[in-house]
């Protein structure tokens, strides 16, 4: 396992991991439907972050499509919306997830992730509530630090009772959403293309790593068919071991200034789950 990359800073996350299928020719499954949810958090997550590079880290709400995709088949499944809020010296980051309509009457879905950072964007309260049609879960990381030792208390509360672990990294660790802040902090021009760097983040209950991969430059095909050059980044995420803990995710950054995230793709079993940045 690499070591977290200087002078550019940490990033890590983790999805959650199931397998999907299809009710019918243009209905997900249970199995699916809690995939689409993963794909939304982890996509605003991962796409937030050079938008508020180049606007500073204002008041902001970014609203986005999550897209089914399988042959002829094109599903708007989910919807996304992040919000960033400036708090006394530090910030506050709200992303929720939810299923549309016609996705509720399969598998209604309505994920929330919160987080509370410092004015270095360290994490210091991260929680998770999860509620996925008669399922319902909530997830507190607390964070301390030692000088660059990073340490958390995690609680996970459950119907079937409460759970903690407490876990430690020689480096600084991020949670699911704090993480993708630091993406403000990578500089392209210096990326070396098809080199791995890799960081550490703490889930509600292990530790885990994710590495991203420079592809370089390629022009994607937006959904309102225009065509637009961007970065691409692939994501691998593993646990201790090197065990894979999900497949691997693609996103697409524009060149343009602002870098505003336009794309981001995740194989499914079955098809792919294609999430928009909308204006």
């Amino acid at each position: 396992m690499s070591a977290c990359w200087e002078p550019k800073r940490c990033l890590g996350i983790k999805p959650l991991r199931d397998k999907s299928g299809l009710t019918g020719k243009n209905l997900i499954n249970n199995q699916a439907m809690k995939r689409f949810l993963s794909i939304i958090l982890l996509a605003v997550a991962i796409m937030l972050p050079q938008q508020l590079a180049a606007k500073g880290f204002p008041n902001e709400t970014l609203n986005y499509e999550i897209v089914y995709h399988w042959g002829m088949i094109w599903k708007h499944a989910g919807d996304a919306t992040l919000s960033l809020r400036k708090s006394g010296n530090g910030y506050k980051a709200q992303l929720t997830g939810k299923t549309r309509s016609w996705a509720d009457k399969v598998y209604p879905v309505r994920d929330t992730l919160k987080c509370s950072m410092d004015a270095n964007l360290r994490p210091l309260v991260y929680e998770k509530l999860t509620h996925e049609k008669d399922y319902y879960a909530r997830d507190v990381v607390k964070f301390s630090y030692n000088y660059s030792h990073t340490s958390a208390h995690c609680t996970r509360y459950r119907k079937s009772g409460t759970t903690s672990i407490d876990l430690s990294a020689k480096s600084q660790a991020y949670d699911m959403l704090s993480v993708f802040y630091m993406l403000r902090n990578l500089d392209y021009d210096e990326l070396n293309r098809n080199k791995n760097y890799t960081t550490v983040i703490f889930s509600g209950k292990e530790k885990e790593y994710l590495t991203i991969n420079y592809k370089g430059v390629e022009t994607i095909k937006m959904r309102d068919g225009s065509k637009r050059k961007a970065h691409r980044i692939s994501f691998k995420f593993t646990q201790k071991g090197g065990k894979k803990s999900s497949d691997d995710l693609n996103a697409w950054m524009s060149t343009e200034a602002d870098r505003i995230p336009l794309l981001l793709v995740g194989k499914l079993p079955v098809g792919e789950v294609k999430c928009y940045y909308t204006k």
